[in-house]
């Protein structure tokens, strides 16, 4: 008997690294399809301080009502730039990020 328990054991664990591969492959993949987008973290503020919030004026800060977007998407291949940002009103951007990257 416990020879057999210990065949249990060894299948058990072999599966579990199996299973272990099989995710690690899938995530794998999945990470390259995936355009890799570098973001520069500074854009956001530069861009808020270049164009203030339209509803409070202020060059930093929260902008109520409003989001930054990207003219061009990311996922679009769009550049993290200032250049290509624009405010938007969160309804239209809620409604433009259900057409914009669907696969």
């Amino acid at each position: 008997m416990p020879k057999q328990e210990s065949i249990g054991r060894t299948w058990w664990r072999s599966r579990r690294r199996s299973d272990a591969l099989k995710k690690l492959i899938v995530v794998a993949l999945a990470l390259l399809a995936l355009p890799a987008v570098a973001r520069d973290r500074n854009v956001p503020s530069e861009f808020q301080r270049l164009h203030p919030c339209p509803s409070t004026g202020r060059t930093t800060g929260a902008c109520p009502g409003y989001v930054r977007d990207h003219i061009v998407p990311l996922c679009k291949g769009g550049p993290d730039t200032v250049a290509n940002m624009q405010w938007q009103t969160v309804e239209e951007g809620k409604a433009k990020d259900r057409w914009e990257c669907k696969r």
